[in-house]
């Protein structure tokens, strides 16, 4: 992931920083806990892709 790409992207439910999940090819949000899929290196920014992060994982 660009890191000028991801100091540009926020998460379009808050408005908050997102992290970048290497592992995952996830963009992480810890303020709602999700996590938004990145496919073929683009971020999918939508909320009804995103995914609820587990217990574990806001921690």
């Amino acid at each position: 992931m660009d890191k000028k790409l991801l100091e540009v992207l926020a998460c379009p439910v808050c408005k908050s920083d997102l992290s970048y999940d290497k592992e995952k090819q996830e963009l992480i949000c810890k303020n709602d806990a999700i996590a938004f899929p990145v496919k073929d290196g683009i971020p999918v920014m939508l909320e009804n892709e995103a995914r609820t992060l587990t217990a574990e994982e806001r921690l």
